[in-house]
């Protein structure tokens, strides 16, 4: 008999697949067999890429623009990156420190790699996007988990920072507007806590991935424009998914110091190479044909916005449910541990009963709660909502 195949690696055999998709997944296979099911579990708009973003790929496409490219990205692309945080921000950078990858998943994967190894620690904020911790173990360091539940309103203090870090903490993650939570952090609240992290001499990993979907009199903050102390230690991503409804173009940024910005070109050489050339071109169209571009931004917030505070109020009359109202991002995160279940039976059951597709807490580490996306259709949140209350009340009875 021959011998049984070698065991698989520890990568492949500790990582978790996304919980996010696997949700989506399940309930798109649902679709196909005919259900009528109301999807909050994607974080993605649910409009369309802005016309002139495709037809400015299409026209590369048509030109060419085939063959590989730089691997931190085209020049031009680069160069209005560092332009963009300029205007926005004030924040001066050259565009060797800026890194154009295949998604902000990529950008934050290769921020771990460049500066975390085996032994370290990294300090994810819960509750978490469902990859942060994934990436670190990758990377051979050791996930933290800090939690911040509804009460601080999902935001960490600087007190909490500080008894997280152990000689072994080498990175801070932060993420604001947060996915899943929606918060946003003022800028005196992040500088409080990054004063911690320069006291403890840490790398800040700051996924500002949502920076541009804010309501009401929230402001998206740059942390890297805090100071030049700041900025030498600030890792910085962002992209095209959430702001320009570009999911599936796979393009993300990451702002860098040039020591970690070279660290993260190199690595992506033997990794990936290069974002596809010609979706570059209409990542672009996105940052240089402004007007077009904010019309279409516009018009997306509007959406946005009224689907964020039509379902929070809708949650809050549920009985059994709260929910605190975003300030960013596309999500709202209502706790439901009043119900008496754990978070994933809640939403395995809301699923086969009442075709209603949501990711439990626990996937973002913070159980008792729910994550449900508004950037589906005002038809599919209002039905969603009127059979997630008719699914509570049956947990009542």
């Amino acid at each position: 008999m021959s011998n049984p195949p070698a065991p698989l690696s520890t990568w492949a055999r500790n990582v978790s697949p996304s919980p996010t998709l696997a949700v989506d997944a399940k309930a798109k296979a649902l679709q196909a067999a005919g259900e009528d099911v109301c999807g909050f579990a994607a974080g993605e708009p649910d409009f369309d890429t802005p016309e002139h973003i495709k037809e400015a790929c299409i026209a590369a496409l048509r030109g060419g623009k085939t063959k590989y490219a730089p691997t931190p990205g085209i020049e031009p692309l680069r160069q209005a990156i560092a332009d963009r945080y300029l205007a926005d921000y004030g924040l001066t950078a050259a565009p060797s420190q800026v890194i154009v990858s295949p998604g902000g998943k990529y950008s934050c994967y290769l921020g771990v790699l460049a500066t975390c190894s085996p032994g370290d620690e990294v300090i994810i904020p819960a509750p978490f996007w469902v990859s942060y911790p994934e990436m670190v173990k990758l990377a051979g360091a050791t996930p933290k988990f800090v939690l911040a539940d509804d009460t601080t309103g999902f935001r960490l203090t600087p007190a909490m920072v500080e008894a997280a870090i152990t000689p072994r903490t080498k990175l801070l993650i932060l993420n604001s507007p947060s996915n899943p939570t929606g918060a946003v952090y003022t800028r005196p609240e992040l500088e409080a806590i990054v004063a911690v992290a320069l006291k403890h001499n840490l790398y800040i990993l700051s996924d500002e991935m949502y920076e541009h979907l804010v309501y009401d009199d929230a402001k998206a903050t740059c942390i890297a424009t805090f100071s030049k102390e700041v900025e030498a230690r600030t890792i910085t991503v962002a992209g095209f998914s959430k702001t320009y409804a570009m999911t599936g173009w796979r393009i993300g940024t990451t702002l860098a110091p040039a020591p970690i910005a070279k660290a993260m070109a190199e690595l992506q050489s033997q990794m990936s190479s290069n974002v596809t050339t010609f979706a570059q071109y209409g990542a672009l169209a996105a940052l240089k044909e402004k007007e077009k571009t904010q019309v279409a931004l516009k018009a997306m917030l509007v959406a946005f916005d009224r689907r964020r505070k039509f379902l929070h109020a809708e949650l809050n009359t549920i009985p059994g449910i709260t929910c605190l109202l975003a300030e960013g991002a596309f999500y709202l995160f209502p706790n439901i541990s009043s119900f008496g279940l754990t978070d994933l039976d809640f939403c395995n059951r809301l699923l086969d009963t009442e075709k209603v597709a949501a990711v439990p807490g626990s996937a973002f580490g913070a159980e008792g709660y729910l994550r449900l996306s508004y950037a589906t259709s005002d038809e599919v949140i209002r039905k969603g909502v009127t059979r997630l209350t008719r699914f509570c009340a049956s947990l009542k009875k």
